[in-house]
């Protein structure tokens, strides 16, 4: 095999420099993939600056790829040369845990993660074991639909752990990588969408995402106007919040719902959830199953990023605006 080229981070918070390795053989239950797409977001951005404490260097970033198959491994049998692939967050897990035999991979102990420990998708080939990849419907387009395959499950999965439908009242706290994904899922199963924000230039863009309404969340009386009002709040933002307001928005049986990370602990009143029977949850990236189904999903209700552009060349320039909080939703770079 050749050998891989991309970019790669070679100490915490340093920029990506071009660099290439050796994959070695390729495995029997792997393909490799000639990287089109590759989406770049904050969870990236965490990783290069090791915030985790879990990277390794020199490493790739880039956990959301779409690309074409270029190698399949002797016992692959689902995918052929040829065949266009998204890649998500996982990489692969254990294959025998409880977990794994329930098809919820996403909850195995023993799972890896296609950028910790690994090279990502900043690169012009990636591998990864054939049952973490997944067939992209011909209607999705390859740059829109990158970013779904880790922020899109990640809302999706989210929506459909809480029965949201028809009859649901959802919230969506942050308009952002994820949360205009999220707004999309919610209004496309049907649900009443109220999006807040910190960002009153982005009440525009929440109403052509699928909201019916939108809040200035630094306007805490517009909150406190809202109680009772919500049966399920999907928070995707990393800020802090006043998170007591949002409880107290909750119907009797209502869900706070954390798909993205506060960075302070939680501070919640527990009365405030006794009586109404509410609850504080949270959600992860979504297991190949749900991966499946959200792509299918979004084909026929033409969910899509918006993203903007940048060549692979240009990557440190993606980071750059991702840290600052100035893409508009999704960076997403382009092999070619």
């Amino acid at each position: 095999m050749a050998i891989i080229k991309g970019y790669a981070v070679h100490a915490a918070g340093a920029e990506p420099l071009p660099y290439k390795f050796d994959p070695g053989d390729l495995h029997e239950n792997e393909i490799e993939v000639d990287v089109t797409h590759c989406a770049l977001g904050r969870r990236d951005a965490t990783l290069i600056d090791n915030d985790g404490n879990i990277s390794q260097y020199p490493f790739i970033p880039g956990h959301e790829i779409i690309g074409t198959v270029s190698a399949v491994g002797a016992k692959v049998k689902n995918f052929a040369v040829g065949d266009r692939v998204g890649i998500g967050w996982q990489a692969g897990s254990c294959g025998e845990c409880e977990w794994c035999l329930k098809g919820e991979e996403n909850f195995c102990a023993s799972a890896t993660f296609t950028c910790v420990h690994r090279n990502g998708g900043l690169a012009d080939r990636v591998r990864i074991h054939s049952r973490f990849a997944f067939p992209i419907p011909v209607s999705l387009e390859s740059d829109t639909a990158t970013p779904l395959l880790a922020a899109g499950v990640t809302a999706y999965a989210s929506m459909r752990a809480f029965n949201v439908g028809s009859k649901t009242r959802v919230g969506v706290v942050g308009i952002g990588a994820l949360g205009h994904l999220a707004l999309q899922f919610a209004r496309a199963l049907g649900a009443e969408v109220t999006a807040f924000s910190t960002s009153a230039d982005k009440e525009a863009d929440a109403h052509a995402f699928g909201a019916h309404h939108f809040v200035n969340s630094r306007e805490s009386k517009s909150i406190t106007k809202l109680a009772g009002a919500f049966d399920l709040i999907l928070s995707t933002a990393a800020g802090d919040q006043e998170w007591g307001s949002y409880i107290q928005a909750l119907r009797p049986h209502g869900t706070l719902c954390f798909a993205g990370a506060p960075t302070k602990p939680l501070s919640i009143a527990a009365i405030s959830l006794v009586s109404p029977a509410r609850q504080v949850a949270g959600s992860n990236f979504g297991s190949p199953a749900k991966i499946r189904e959200m792509l299918t999903f979004s084909a026929h209700h033409g969910i899509s990023a918006r993203i903007e552009r940048f060549r692979m060349a240009e990557a440190n320039q993606a980071l750059k605006r991702i840290r600052t909080n100035q893409v508009r939703y999704r960076a997403v770079v382009e092999n070619g």
